[in-house]
């Protein structure tokens, strides 16, 4: 067996200088943001040090065979081979779905999103002047279906024009099914809603389920997939997405400006092309890593502080976790300032993440284990 991929030392981590290290004191141990505390893939480090040692250090041609490296990986992965020629080259995965959406609406639309989801879609919307539409998972931490049929017609509210589907979902983990997207893509097409597919954590499904890329199941359709290496590799600083579209996007795609189609980084291609081509046993190792950890947390979550409920995810390195029982109003600040550990605040994830935070768990068994401690004792010593 290989050696642990989460193995660093925490006095390591300390030294990094990342958004998750420095957000907060030294005191604060972070569990919040989606970082992983690994080294990337020996050959994604060596690829960089040697563009580096040469001078490779220019402007991107193109998707520098990125592109072809993600539609390999994604049919030995999922087989499915996207078509190249309807994709494009993002900077990154929300870039990508702003301007995604810019292409497939207009100013003061309504766009649907799932709530709980992502934090940032409360953000990139608003910034391209698209209205927010709020369409709950249901209590089983699933697409409520019925209700999207009646957003996407009107019935509720607004009509929308689109819907920005998390595939596979953040934060709760939830790894939507086949038929449960096949079902969206009908309603969609039906009433006239495009969709934009954010699947930037689409590698990181636990070996027991199975990830469904969205253009397998609407590939004519209005739609376009966005995705990238960063989360499932952690090589979020090293900037590049990829835009796919079907054949009737893959020309709306095609208009983009160089302003975006060319402002990816150079090493980021380079870095991402490089994971996705030699980074696969990687990859495997690191989910299981990951699936040991969501496990372990869950046990001790579930033996210490069975009072905090943990939505068992299917996918992701994030736990969704319900702290209602705690009766504070911001569960996050109350382990950040209490047990000096720092979670993602639940409320940013839309209306009724308002009880919850999000812990991410992508770290060493110690590491988690100090998580774990600290969020233990600012519970029992209240």
């Amino acid at each position: 067996m290989s050696a642990p991929i989460f193995d660093i030392d925490p006095t390591e981590l300390q030294q990094r200088t990342s958004l998750k290290w420095t957000t907060y004191g030294p005191d604060v141990l972070p569990a919040w943001v989606a970082e992983m505390d690994v080294r990337p893939p020996r050959a994604v480090q060596q690829v960089i040090v040697d563009a580096m040692s040469c001078g490779d250090t220019g402007y991107p041609l193109g998707a520098v065979g990125c592109d072809e490296a993600f539609a390999d990986f994604a049919d030995w992965r999922w087989g499915w081979r996207p078509t190249l020629r309807d994709s494009v080259v993002m900077p990154d995965v929300m870039q990508g779905v702003a301007r995604s959406l810019e292409l497939l609406t207009a100013p003061g639309d309504h766009v649907v999103i799932n709530n709980p989801v992502y934090n940032c879609f409360y953000g990139y919307l608003p910034w391209v002047d698209r209205e927010i539409l709020e369409v709950p998972l249901g209590a089983d931490w699933r697409l409520d279906l019925a209700a999207m049929e009646r957003a996407f017609a009107g019935a509720d509210g607004p009509k929308p024009t689109a819907y920005l589907l998390c595939n596979p979902h953040n934060p709760t983990g939830t790894v939507h099914t086949r038929e449960e997207l096949a079902t969206v893509a009908e309603l969609a097409n039906a009433h006239g809603v495009a969709v934009v597919s954010d699947e930037i954590h689409s590698p990181l499904v636990t070996p027991a389920d199975t990830f469904v890329p969205w253009l397998t199941v609407d590939p004519e359709g209005r739609s376009i997939t966005v995705t990238s290496a960063s989360k499932a590799w952690n090589l979020a600083g090293l900037k590049a997405a990829l835009a796919f579209g079907t054949p009737q996007t893959g020309e709306l795609l095609r208009t983009l400006t160089d302003e975006v189609t060319h402002s990816a980084s150079y090493f980021g291609l380079v870095a991402h092309r490089t994971a996705l081509s030699q980074g696969r046993e990687w990859l495997d190792q690191v989910c299981r890593e990951i699936e040991g950890n969501r496990v372990h947390l869950h046990d001790r979550l579930a033996a210490e502080l069975p009072q905090l409920t943990s939505v068992p995810g299917q996918a992701t390195y994030l736990a969704w976790v319900d702290c209602s029982a705690l009766g504070v109003a911001d569960p996050s600040a109350f382990f950040r300032t209490k047990g000096k550990v720092a979670f993602s605040q639940g409320a940013s994830f839309g209306s009724g993440g308002e009880q919850f935070v999000r812990i991410n768990f992508a770290t060493s068994p110690v590491v988690l284990d100090e998580v774990i401690d600290r969020a233990v004792r600012a519970v029992k010593g209240r």
